[in-house]
């Protein structure tokens, strides 16, 4: 569904990323991508042009990509004899987007390009595409239809720079039979750290010998997670308005509600109630469903998987990504990728062509196919009142927590998330921090200093390598 791709992204070298920034032209801290002008064509320059043929580079595989494909051939077969799109896969997230820097150099670029969601940044420093929004307002296009908070990652200052199409969010899953059997009620479940604590050692189960066969909870130390608990304390994780007022020039990961997350999480694992995980979320996963850990944080877009894995072993919901104090009042990030029309190097009948491909995915109709095939969430709000979306989640209650939780979750810039350039290489930061202070026994904040101040280096080469 989902993570093997996400995994894969946070490796990006900060040597291509500048040097393909900095080869791009210079962008100001609230510059939006701009790389096709300002006039932009309308949907007449596809006439007399006869089919306009339109790359798309993609990282989406398996079943993902089969449901990409479906899409594709249909607006081909609406559009036969005026825009026929080509779908090249590019491997992962991190593969797709060094293609793309690699092509901007070279005067290769495709006219569509699906980039996750921490590359955002780059995208609009590079200034080599075209903002959604300008097709927005050329063409008048209701917007409302996108859920806020999704559209809401992709925007500054109000500004949807790209499409959002495949988005997830995190949730608490549980494991409801070993939350029945303890004696808890999984309708009921944790809300904040304490209260995961409080449920896990009910839920914590030893053999006769001592050995712990099922841990209350268990999850990767992945630093996408402590984004989510940032936003979640409705805090912002960069500075700069989260890299939406000017460029971030600091990582905000030494903060007080950190420390207090790190040392929770080391004192679970030294009370035997979480067992000792890095940040390959595929372990974590593979613990959950082979129901060694009764509590875990994943992606609504491993929901499918999960169901599929526990089928016949033991059920499972969901529950709102807990918070580390009650009195948060924030909520989680998107995660996923969205989609960018390139305007560096094409001409008019390309741009539309391509803004025509990426309005057609974005519709409810393509997001109610997207979702029920695939278990991202839908970026449209009519996409979830089709009949068939309705019938996928009643099929699936579990989903209608992320639902919920969308709505309810306030937009801000905190819950817009961090846009920094160095944004990949921050993300790690936090890993090898929360990796040294729950399996290593590095004092928490001390562990969170180190790796802040080991980011101030790459996010000043990232801001010297745009800047005017």
């Amino acid at each position: 569904m989902r993570t093997t791709l996400r995994r894969v992204a946070v490796g990006l070298s900060l040597a291509a990323l500048t040097a393909t920034a900095a080869a791009c032209g210079s962008a100001t801290a609230n510059d939006t991508a701009a790389g096709g002008g300002t006039e932009l064509p309308a949907a007449s320059a596809l006439d007399g042009k006869g089919e306009v043929s339109i790359d798309f580079w993609h990282a989406m595989s398996g079943k993902n990509g089969e449901v990409l494909q479906q899409l594709t051939d249909e607006f081909n077969a609406k559009n036969k004899g005026r825009v026929k799109v080509n779908l090249q896969f590019k491997n992962t997230y991190d593969d797709t987007l060094s293609a793309y820097k690699a092509a901007l150099n070279s005067g290769q670029a495709p006219d569509v390009v699906q980039v996750y969601d921490i590359g955002t940044r780059f995208m609009i420093d590079s200034k080599s595409t075209i903002p959604v929004q300008s097709f927005v307002d050329v063409d008048k296009t209701d917007t409302s239809d996108i859920q806020p908070n999704i559209a809401g990652y992709y925007s500054v200052d109000g500004k949807l720079n790209s499409m959002p199409f495949n988005t997830s969010m995190p949730l608490l899953y549980i494991n409801k039979t070993a939350f029945i059997k303890a004696g808890l009620d999984p309708a009921n479940p944790p809300k904040t750290i304490d209260e995961i604590t409080e449920a896990a050692r009910k839920l914590t189960v030893k053999d006769a010998g001592g050995r712990v066969t099922q841990y209350g909870f268990g999850a990767a130390l992945y630093g996408w997670y402590m984004e989510q608990w940032t936003a979640a304390g409705n805090q912002e994780y960069c500075d700069q308005g989260n890299g939406r007022d000017g460029r971030g020039t600091t990582v905000k990961l030494a903060t007080d509600d950190h420390v207090k997350l790190l040392t929770w999480w080391k004192k679970m694992v030294d009370e035997g109630l979480a067992p000792k995980l890095d940040s390959n979320t595929t372990t974590a996963d593979n613990a959950f469903t082979a129901g060694t850990v009764a509590m875990t944080l994943e992606s609504t877009g491993s929901l499918g998987g999960f169901l599929k894995s526990t089928e016949g072993k033991f059920e499972i919901s969901t529950g709102n990504y807990p918070k580390i104090n009650a009195t948060d009042a924030g909520g989680p990030i998107i995660g996923g990728a969205s989609l960018w029309v390139v305007g560096k190097g094409k001409d008019d009948a390309h741009k539309r062509g391509a803004w025509e491909f990426v309005k057609f995915l974005s519709d409810k109709d393509s997001q109610a196919t997207w979702h029920t095939s695939t278990g991202y969430f839908p970026i449209s709000k009519g996409a979830l009142e089709t009949e068939v979306d309705k019938q996928w989640v009643a099929q699936r209650p579990q989903f209608q927590t992320a639902i919920t939780q969308l709505q309810n979750t306030p937009l801000s810039k905190a819950t817009q998330g961090c846009l920094l350039g160095a944004m990949p290489q921050a993300r790690k930061a936090a890993e090898q921090a929360m990796q040294a202070a729950v399996l290593s026994g590095t004092d928490p904040r001390a562990a969170l200093q180190e790796q802040e101040q080991a980011m101030t280096g790459p996010i000043k080469e990232y801001n010297q390598s745009v800047a005017g």
